[in-house]
């Protein structure tokens, strides 16, 4: 199989997101219960710092394309129509990176450069 294929590079990408969702999952919520985070103060200072802040984008991105491609399957595998299929996948696409650009702004409002 050629590494041009889409399909086989797109699971490989699906397969790698979840990994680090996983990753991610487990190192977050292992620090979390180790440490005192109560309120707004020690939130922001979790992740004021830039690796944090860095891992937490990445975090969102791999679940905004995991979430992608994963609703595109399903719509090509269960939208018979054309069309309705076009529309919903924009109208996914669209949704999805409004959420990314939601994301972008609250993580760099956080960090201090």
């Amino acid at each position: 199989m050629s590494w041009r294929a889409q399909g086989m590079r797109t699971w490989l990408l699906q397969r790698l997101t979840a990994v680090y969702l996983l990753l991610y999952g487990v190192f977050f919520g292992f620090y979390i219960s180790q440490s005192s985070v109560h309120g707004f103060e020690s939130w922001q200072a979790l992740f004021i710092h830039p690796i944090a802040n860095i891992a937490t984008a990445i975090f969102f991105y791999s679940i905004l394309y995991h979430a992608w491609v994963g609703i595109r399957d399903i719509l090509i595998d269960y939208v018979p129509i054309a069309y309705l299929r076009f529309f919903l996948w924009v109208a996914m696409t669209f949704g999805l990176s409004v959420l990314a650009v939601w994301v972008s702004m609250i993580l760099f409002s956080v960090v201090s450069l």
